[in-house]
């Protein structure tokens, strides 16, 4: 049995030569790590907010082609980095799907400002960006919950692969295996979201969307029954059976250089003259 030995205060204190004020100085919440830590919310305004921001200012250029051809990897990219890193750094699902939807609404926006085409399927848009959000929170919130204030270190390393491969994909097409691209999250909600702003809408990328509510579904069982390791099983065998429905059932290609050119708005065009000039 421990005895409790009399500090120089009068205090008592089962720490030997420490009193009761150093124990309640050591659980104290001041001195606890603090629950949204800066940096976690510092790389989520990156890596979802500033770098896509930045993105779209680098394919500024003349006539609205390279901007429509890449928003759909751009925006993915941000509501990933946005809804993971931020579910991961509070701990909560619903404030990294709100940031994300937020994120999402506004780089929309940005890139209209900047001669983004008039939105080919606006509803179909907006269910991507929802669908992607959740799912990208989803896992976060795994993060969270298995890493506890760690979880967004995880985020961030997560969100720099997928976005690097995704980059690179549509950097330079057919360096990356097919097989590879389809096993990635951000590829599905980039391709959903691609083929709603440019395309035939959110149906010709059903699979893409039905993936990433499944692994949304499969993330938020996991983190629901924590800390049970077994669900992890049904997680990862769903991964690998949504990747083989988008492998079977891929989008249809993307729209090409010239189809974007005759979407964009263009000005009044001078008639036609009835006769020759003489």
């Amino acid at each position: 049995m421990q005895i409790e030995r009399p500090a120089a205060d009068g205090s008592c204190s089962t720490i030997p030569g420490a009193s009761t004020s150093d124990r309640l100085m050591k659980s104290s919440p001041s001195t606890r790590p603090a629950a949204w830590p800066f940096w976690a919310w510092s790389c989520a305004v990156l890596a979802g907010v500033a770098a896509p921001a930045l993105a779209m200012l680098l394919l500024d250029a003349p006539g609205p082609a390279p901007l429509a051809l890449l928003s759909g990897p751009i925006l993915a990219v941000g509501l990933m980095g946005m809804g993971m890193i931020a579910a991961a750094a509070a701990g909560r699902l619903w404030i990294g799907m709100g940031l994300a939807l937020l994120t999402g609404a506004g780089l929309i926006v940005f890139a209209r400002a900047l001669g983004l085409p008039p939105l080919a399927h606006p509803l179909s848009a907006g269910l991507a960006v929802v669908i992607a959000s959740i799912s990208f929170a989803a896992r976060g919130a795994l993060f969270a919950r298995s890493a506890l204030d760690k979880g967004w270190l995880i985020a961030v390393a997560v969100v720099a692969g997928e976005a690097a491969m995704l980059f690179t994909a549509a950097a330079v097409p057919g360096v990356l295996p097919k097989w590879l691209l389809v096993l990635l999250p951000a590829q599905w909600a980039s391709t959903a979201i691609q083929t709603a702003l440019t395309g035939t809408g959110t149906i010709a990328a059903s699979s893409a969307l039905f993936a990433l509510a499944g692994t949304a579904a499969a993330t938020l069982l996991v983190a629901w029954l924590w800390p049970r390791r077994w669900p992890y099983l049904i997680m990862f065998t769903a991964w690998l059976g949504l990747s083989a429905l988008v492998w079977h059932r891929p989008a249809p290609p993307l729209p090409r250089a010239d189809r974007a050119i005759v979407a964009a708005p263009a000005g009044p065009i001078a008639p036609v003259a009835a006769t020759l000039p003489v």
